[in-house]
């Protein structure tokens, strides 16, 4: 069964990756939109990263990480689900999401939109990977389903997020 799905999750990066590097070589559209598969390669709580923890229980969580690259290296962004804000996604840093089981949508924006969609299952970590790309006045965030081999080669660079002040 996970073979079925690392095959579903390649098959999808590559069309998404193509259809994101075709649309960026056009005029540049104000949304794009990801749609992770059911399971976006999940770890399992048994073999998760030094310094990240298992979900709650009946919770799955997600980490999203940024990691090191010169580009956009002075710019952040937030990582929103609806109205709520999740995170701040800065050059280096990551933050764990712990969230219900089902479907959830995750946006970032700045001069464009990215809205990535995922189906969490309860007791899964999922890896989520957040980049900048260049727009016409400002960086334009990115998300993409990625995976623990990957937040393991960036976590030795990456440091935790700072928690977001609340709203007044």
């Amino acid at each position: 069964m996970h073979r079925f799905k690392k095959a579903a999750l390649v098959l999808a990066l590559s069309g998404a990756a193509f259809a994101t590097h075709a649309q960026d070589a056009a005029t540049a559209p104000a949304e794009q939109t990801q749609t992770a598969p059911a399971a976006a390669q999940p770890a399992p709580a048994e073999a998760l990263p030094e310094g990240i923890s298992a979900p709650p229980e009946g919770m799955g969580q997600i980490v999203f990480f940024r990691p090191s690259k010169m580009l956009g290296a002075a710019i952040g962004f937030i990582v929103r689900e609806g109205e709520e804000e999740l995170g701040k996604l800065r050059n280096a840093t990551y933050f764990v999401h712990a969230t219900a089981p089902g479907q959830h949508s995750y946006v970032v924006h700045s001069e464009a939109k990215d809205v990535m969609n995922i189906e969490v299952e309860a007791g899964e970590t999922y890896f989520v990977s957040g980049s900048l790309s260049m727009g016409v006045l400002a960086g334009r965030p990115n998300l993409s389903p990625s995976d623990q081999s990957t937040f393991e080669a960036a976590a030795k660079k990456l440091k935790p997020s700072k928690p977001l002040k609340p709203k007044k």
